[in-house]
């Protein structure tokens, strides 16, 4: 007698839920990129000044940078766990609110990094 294979809830819906992966990884990639260049940015900095308010300011954009590297895997992980749940409930929303929260960190972080070079460089 051949055992029988149960369908569970997933499997109707597999290729939302591998698509729900790959978006997860995605902002996992994200995640380590945006922490990196933080830290890159002030290993950079820590070898070619010792000025205090650039010392103060370079600190400042790692720390934004680590913070939204772990916002956005935080918010990920959140998003990618509710959407698996909408897809098998057949319920699924766009994630206009992570994505608006991740974009205005970025912006943030990004205009925080311009107005650094720019005054390293002028």
């Amino acid at each position: 007698m051949g055992k029988q294979k149960q369908t569970t809830e997933d499997s109707k819906y597999i290729q939302q839920h591998l698509a729900n992966e790959r978006t997860y990884l995605a902002w996992v990639r994200t995640a380590i990129a945006i922490t990196g260049i933080g830290f890159l940015i002030i290993n950079l900095h820590i070898k070619s000044s010792f000025h205090s308010l650039s010392n103060a300011a370079v600190q400042g954009i790692g720390a934004l940078s680590v913070l939204a590297g772990v916002s956005t895997i935080v918010f990920s992980t959140i998003s990618y766990f509710q959407k698996a749940k909408q897809i098998n409930e057949q319920t699924f929303r766009t994630s206009r609110p992570l994505i608006l929260f991740l974009s205005v960190l970025m912006l943030i972080v990004l205009s925080v990094f311009g107005v650094y070079f720019f005054t390293v460089l002028l």
